[in-house]
């Protein structure tokens, strides 16, 4: 007799999870309290939906930012390449960009959801939309089934798979971590990651939508007393009314330290001229245009509107002639081209942010299974747990890994009452 299964979310990891039960012989029920599945995956990669990353092993485990060996087991069952051939074979052609970012061909999101939906609903899987989960059901720490807002259901095993707590509005309301905790789950503190970053500084706002390319991105923190860099990459961001965005900052988001308020960062504009090289580059350009103002050499340098703001945090007038720039004038600001200082002030909220830092606690999840190590038959997948990556596919890897490795786990586990 085939068991029953119950999974409750109709995301990445839940719809991953329902074909890998399916396919290892279950009775799949999928429980979504939204109107449509993947509602988070119309959004992913600008509504391109970023499935998977195609680099190497070695790098994949590297982006994986929290409890990277908690992962090893789902990502020996479905990782990056495996998740390419599956969406292959269902009739998704898929294309590589940039960073090894992985996309379907056609640039729509939907591709990916539709084809496992239809892949679990031609194999047999009952789909209940506009159904909500309101707590589980649990007899002498065995999970027996689901409370929803249309009665109770009972199951032989259930796989949560709700996501955390960003994008709200695409249902993600933190609702998986409310039952896994009344439950008697750990539930290590929630923050955005893959967010952009407030400053205390006001001046960005004044450069709002200016886009950095080939820049790099430092940031020193307090660790353990000790001021330490965190983080250094070169790439691109942008200026916003509130701070600053963009890849790099989405990634140091998610690196921060607990306490990460004044947090200092810094832009090396010029990376590639270090210190002798950018000063010589400012004595050429001086000698060449001696009697013109000195934002006429800044645009040769930077664009009008932050050449400007460099020469007003350096304390010189823009319109100063060159001529009469002293030296250490000329120091100043190539010291804040070399490193244009911004302060943390706090990351934007969960409305903003990409994925969830934190979550049901790893170590009460068994990393062979995606079981709970509290209560039997029940399981776990995606971003409800505290597991969490870089930008650029890795995060939904993740869920899809854990979310097949759940699937299939409970399908396959003798029964225990």
């Amino acid at each position: 007799m085939k068991l029953k299964i119950g999974i409750v979310g109709a995301g990445a990891a839940g719809l991953m999870a329902a074909k890998y039960a399916l396919d290892a012989g279950a009775d799949v029920t999928v429980l979504e309290k939204n109107e449509k599945t993947g509602k988070k995956l119309y959004i992913t990669g600008k509504g391109r939906c970023n499935v998977t990353n195609a680099c190497d092993r070695d790098e994949l485990m590297k982006s994986l930012v929290r409890n990277p060996r908690f992962l090893y087991a789902s990502l020996s069952l479905l990782d990056n390449e495996g998740i390419m051939r599956l969406f292959e074979s269902l009739g998704v052609k898929l294309k590589t960009e940039r960073g090894q970012r992985v996309f379907p061909e056609s640039d729509h999101a939907s591709d990916i959801s539709h084809a496992l939906e239809s892949y679990i609903l031609s194999h047999g899987a009952k789909l209940l939309l506009n159904t909500e989960v309101r707590q589980l059901l649990i007899e002498d720490g065995v999970c027996k089934g689901l409370s929803t807002d249309k009665g109770d259901m009972c199951f032989d095993r259930v796989v949560l798979a709700t996501g955390g707590l960003s994008y709200p509005v695409t249902g993600s309301n933190g609702e998986g971590h409310r039952m896994m905790k009344a439950s008697g789950h750990a539930i290590t503190p929630c923050r955005p990651a893959l967010t952009p970053i407030e400053t205390n500084e006001d001046w960005p706002k004044e450069l709002m939508g200016l886009s950095l390319k080939n820049v790099n991105l430092s940031a020193y923190a307090s660790v353990k007393g000790k001021r330490k860099r965190i983080y250094s990459e070169a790439g691109e961001m942008l200026f916003t009314h509130f701070g600053v965005s963009g890849p790099l900052v989405l990634t140091l988001s998610s690196l921060l330290p607990e306490d990460y308020r004044e947090t200092e960062l810094y832009i090396d504009l010029k990376p590639a001229l270090d210190e002798a090289r950018l000063d010589a580059r400012f004595l050429r350009g001086f000698a060449s245009m001696p009697n013109k103002q000195l934002i006429s050499f800044m645009d040769t340098l930077e664009p009008h509107a932050l050449g400007e703001m460099i020469l007003r945090l350096a304390g010189v007038s823009a319109y100063k002639q060159i001529n009469s720039v002293t030296a250490e004038e000329r120091k100043r600001i190539e010291k804040l081209v070399k490193a244009l200082p911004l302060t943390v002030k706090r990351l934007r909220g969960f409305d903003e942010a990409i994925i969830t830092r934190g979550g049901v606690s790893v170590s009460e999840i068994d990393p062979s299974t995606m079981q709970s190590k509290l209560v039997k038959n029940l399981y776990a997948a995606g971003e409800l747990l505290d597991v969490d990556a870089l930008t650029g596919g890795f995060n939904i890897t993740v869920a899809f890994a854990t979310g097949a490795l759940a699937g299939k786990s409970a399908a396959l586990s003798e029964a225990r009452t």
